[in-house]
Parts: structure tokens; sequence; C-alpha cells
């Protein structure tokens, strides 16, 4: 007779393009979102937590591939084997569409305009990289049924308060703002407007995108024939006449040329309102004079289109309104080079980039880049209700910008652990239990040691690897003079690496006390290190 089989363990692994999060990633970024969020409660923001799963049908055509509902998302289809098949359902790609979703839904109900925040993953089913997860974060924060640009200009000032609230300072960022009327007033007057040059408009935002990467040759080769990579790869362009690629360049170049333009000024730059010479990089521009620059020279491009110049006007009223409220061009600058979402975005778009430089896996300069992106959909509601609902809003790369905080140091490196109650005696559990009971209820992290705790070196291995800053000491003995041991484990080890004989006389890092001091005492060290408050949680 044949053995039967043995039921194969499954793998111990996280499935590709997935990751696991542990101890000090988890809790530095619940501290992060814990300051956006107060943030977005103090523009008048609420919250809102919608359902991870969403419809194939609600998702719509801001999917990636609409014709398969299973690519780009995660996709199943409810009672499949069914004679009646159920709905197509997905993880959600995004926290935006959702939103239309609710408000479509809930409209009788929701104030008007609706102002929401939300946080949470999302799922996308790309192929995975370097840095690029299936399930990631996002921060996201919307007003749905504002028709006015102030709606807009408040998203903007918020994103910046929200970057400096988390440990951004001013000098390490700059929001650009864009319209997408602007653009389509520019592919207008370019001849690129109507349904049979969709494929040409396509290729033509797709290469203004990748102007930071590919810089304004490979643009314009884009525009043209086509260009070929460095891998030998070729990619068709649109096709342009000489002349159309041409005012696509100049448009393109704008925020180049009035770079130059302003330092031709040589000498005096207070002349132009400027507190100080420009940086190198041009998206960093600072200087009253920088948003008018540009818009004049966009009104140049435009010319008489009416959608071209609406645009213009839009950017104008932002940057003012901006300026009212105390948030001028060191800040926020208008950058026509910001191109959001293709099919999607219908007039003020906005990015948030970092413009501090990091070193890569491969130790090279790199400068950090975009933590954050948005801007208005005023079609994206229209799906479900056929009405145009005005709306905007922004979403944070949670992972990017809580990395660009730890580039910067402004988390802690590490997280501290629990204060670790030892236990001595394993008749006396109950005596540990009412330590570490008073310990938390000071306010105080803290736990017993609910290992084997016949080999006490083994707890002070498992209080060194939870990274526990004390240890408190109780055996028989010290029962009976009713005291306990206080090991201070920071300073311990922090002597164990490089104190003399003499020093480590010097300096105890055990401490006795009598037991109705066991609160007072450990507050105490824990403020030493630097522990607010006197509790173990940086």
């Amino acid at each position: 007779m044949a053995k039967p089989k043995k039921t194969p363990r499954p793998r111990a692994e996280t499935p590709k393009g997935f990751r696991d999060y542990f101890g000090a990633e988890v809790t530095q970024r619940a501290e992060m979102l814990r300051k956006i969020a107060a943030v977005y409660h103090r523009y008048g923001f609420d919250a809102l937590e919608s359902s991870g799963v969403e419809t194939v049908e609600a998702l719509g055509k801001f999917l990636p591939d609409v014709d398969r509902p299973n690519e780009g998302v995660f996709a199943w289809q409810e009672d499949a084997e069914a004679d009646k098949p159920g709905d197509w359902l997905a993880l959600r790609y995004d926290l935006t569409a959702p939103l239309a979703r609710v408000y479509a839904q809930h409209q009788n109900d929701l104030p008007k305009p609706y102002r929401r925040y939300a946080m949470g993953p999302v799922w996308r089913n790309e192929k995975p990289g370097p840095g690029r997860f299936r399930q990631f974060y996002q921060c996201d924060a919307d007003t749905v049924g504002a028709p006015s640009v102030a709606a807009d200009a408040e998203i903007c000032a918020m994103l910046a308060d929200c970057l400096e609230e988390v440990g951004i300072p001013r000098g390490d960022y700059v929001i650009r703002v864009n319209n997408r009327k602007v653009l389509n007033g520019v592919l207008e007057v370019a001849g690129l407007a109507g349904d049979d040059r969709e494929r040409e408009r396509g290729i033509v935002l797709r290469a203004i995108d990748k102007l930071d990467r590919l810089g304004p040759e490979g643009v314009r080769a884009l525009l043209g024939e086509g260009r070929k990579d460095e891998s030998g790869d070729f990619t068709k362009g649109a096709g342009l006449s000489d002349e159309q690629a041409g005012i696509i360049m100049a448009f393109v170049r704008v925020t180049s040329v009035t770079s130059d333009a302003l330092r031709s000024f040589a000498g005096n730059w207070q002349s132009f309102g400027v507190s100080e010479v420009f940086e190198d990089d041009a998206d960093s521009r600072v200087g009253a004079e920088w948003n008018a620059e540009v818009t004049n020279r966009l009104g140049i491009l435009v010319g008489e289109n009416s959608v071209g110049r609406e645009g213009i006007d839009e950017l104008n009223a932002i940057a003012n309104l901006l300026l009212a409220a105390g948030y001028g061009p060191d800040r926020i600058v208008i950058d026509p080079s910001v191109v959001r979402g293709l099919g999607y975005y219908t007039g003020p778009v906005y990015e948030a980039e970092l413009t501090f430089d990091i070193q890569d896996e491969k130790g090279r300069t790199r400068n950090f880049g975009s933590v954050a992106g948005g801007g208005r959909y005023d079609d994206l509601v229209k799906r479900f209700t056929g009405q145009e609902v005005p709306a905007t809003g922004v979403s944070i790369g949670v992972d990017r910008l809580l990395a660009a905080l730890q580039a910067k140091g402004r988390t802690a490196s590490t997280n501290a652990g629990p204060v670790v109650v030892t236990v001595m005696d394993r008749d006396r559990m109950a005596d540990y239990q009412a330590m570490v009971a008073e310990l938390r209820q000071a306010g105080l992290r803290a736990e017993v040691y609910l290992g084997n705790p016949k080999n006490f070196g083994n707890q002070l291995k498992y209080a060194d690897k939870r990274g526990s800053p004390v240890a408190v000491i109780e055996g028989g003995y010290e029962k009976e003079r009713g005291i306990v041991q206080i090991k201070d484990l920071i300073l311990g080890a922090q002597i164990a690496e490089s104190a003399t004989l003499e020093e480590w006389k010097d300096r105890p890092s055990q401490f006795e006390v009598p037991r109705d001091q066991l609160v007072a005492k450990v507050r105490e060290l824990l403020s030493q290190h630097g522990f607010p408050d006197g509790s173990a949680e940086a």
C-alpha cells in the first residue's frame, strides 16, 4: 500500500510586490499620519473611511486597462461559476474613485461642498520594482462641490502646512502649480484639437511629463518621428510638423527661459522683489516676479485661445489668493512643466517636490523628488450622476514622505521598547503583574516577561532585543526588604561598549529603590534618556 503523500508546507515568504512592516516603521508612519490628519482637521475637513473593495464599474475608466478588469487591479467576479455571475469587484486602486462613489451615493445627506480626508492602503496589480509595491498607503484630502479655484489654493496651502508639520522645513520643498486648461490651449494653438488627434495629444503629454528625465532634446524627438534610447529601443513619436513641435517646445521651455530672463539682470536682484539669488534648480525659484513672468510668457503662447486664457486667469487667481494668505513663491510657484493625470484632471494641477539631495542605493546623488500631487477633476462624479460636480484634491505618498523624513533624520531611528518587569519567582506572578499595572497606569509602556523565566540572562537578552530602556528586578531578597532593583539598560550598554573599570564603578547602571518609588525612578531614568514626559515613546 502506497504511503499517503504529505501535505507540503506553505512557503514562509511575502508575496511578490508586497512587504511586511515592523515596529518603528509602523509607529513612525502612524505618527506622521496623525500630524497630517491634525492639519486636515484644522482646515475643516472630515474623516472618511470608505470600503476597501469597489465594483470595477465604479472604478471605471481610471483603471489601467478597462477592457481587462483583472489587469491593473486585484479583481474577482462574484459567483463566477453560477448561471448568472455577479459583479466584478476589485480592491480599491486609489482613494479618489471611491470618494466619487460615496458622494454620488450619499449626496443628499452630505454638506455641499463636502470636505473629506482619507488615509489607508490601496492596491495595484502592476509590475513591482525597487521601492514600488503593489500595496501602499495614500493620504488624501478633497473638496467636492466647490467650483472656485479658492478651493485649489486652499489645498496647496494645506499641503505646505502638512509638509512643515511633519518636519520638512521651508527651503526643502516646493509646491508647483500648473493648469491643464493652459496646456489644452497650447495644444489647440498647435492644431492638436479634436477627437482625431487624441493619439498625438497622448504622446505629446507623455513626452512633456518626461522632461526631467529626457531633457528638451529627448522631448523634441518624441514630438517628431520618435526617439531611440540607450538600449536601442525605439519609441514612435507624435509626428508633429516643425511648426507644431516649435509651439510645444516653447511651452516646455517657459520655465528655463523665465529663469534665464530674470538671471540676465545682473547685480540688483532686489529690483525684482527677489529676496535671494535663485538656486540652480528651476523648480525651486523664489521671488515675487517669478509667477507673473511665467504667466506672461504663457499668455503669449496661447494668444486669444479662450481655454488657455481661462487657465492663465485661474493660475493668477490661485497665486494671488495664496500670497494674501502668506504663501508666497518661496513655497508655491507656477510651473508649466507639471503634467498629471492624462485623462483625469480638468483644471489646476499641483505637485509637491522635495528639493534636497539624497544618496541612492548605488551611492549616486539624486534629488528626492515628488511626494504628493493632485488637482481638479470635475468629471469624476459626473460618471455616477450625469451632472458635472466640481472637485479638487491632493494625495500624499505616505511611504515616500516617510522615507524623506528618515533621510533628513526627522524620525526616531529606533523605537524604544517597553519597560520589562523580570520574573525571578514564577509563583509570584501576581506581584509582577501588579508592578506592570502601576507602570501602565502611570502612562508608561511596560510588560511582564512571559517566556520561560528559568534563565535570568535570557530575560535580559529579551529586553535587549525589544529595545527596552529599563528592566525591573524583584527577587525574594528584594521582596523581603520592600525594595526593587531597576536596571538602566541604555546606560549599561553604553558602559559595556566603551567605559573603563573605573568609569563603570563611577557610573552605576543599576539602582536599588523602595518599592513605592518604582514608578518615580523609572520615569526619572526615561527622562534622562530623552523620552518626553518620562514615557518610553520617542
